[in-house]
């Protein structure tokens, strides 16, 4: 909610650990009102800049693997709706929470920045004024 301020607009979508079919724009309404991931990639134009916020801290098997995510059985794996955001968006980042030292001791992190090529940065002032530089690219 601190960035709007700092946005022409801001549209706000959640999801648990990793992105699959459904996001929500209300977490408690999380299993009742959900939009279809397919229906953001159809609304936005390729020029939206897509911020992810997220500690990307979950067992590998949600990115890699049908079935590996921990609240429902997703069809696709993790991996798979990234690409489709990667391939929609020419500025997507990913802002982790998670001291960066800490990055190397979970395996999904890194599996996370390698779908983003690099583009992770640490929640930090100067984590975010890379991550703006890299979303201005």
């Amino acid at each position: 909610s601190a960035a709007r301020s700092e946005f022409k607009s801001l549209d706000v979508f959640y999801f648990h650990n990793c992105l699959y079919e459904f996001v929500w724009t209300e977490n408690k309404r999380r299993w009742s009102e959900r939009t279809p991931t397919h229906d953001v990639l159809r609304t936005f134009g390729p020029d939206h800049k897509v911020i992810f916020v997220g500690d990307a801290s979950m067992s590998p098997y949600e990115i890699l693997m049908p079935g590996g995510g921990v609240e429902h059985f997703n069809d696709e794996a993790g991996s798979v709706w990234l690409k489709r955001v990667l391939e929609r968006f020419a500025h997507v980042l990913w802002i982790n929470p998670v001291p960066e030292g800490r990055w190397g001791w979970t395996p999904s992190i890194d599996l996370i920045s390698q779908h983003f090529e690099g583009r992770m940065v640490p929640l930090t002032l100067e984590g975010l004024d890379e991550g703006m530089r890299l979303l201005l690219k």
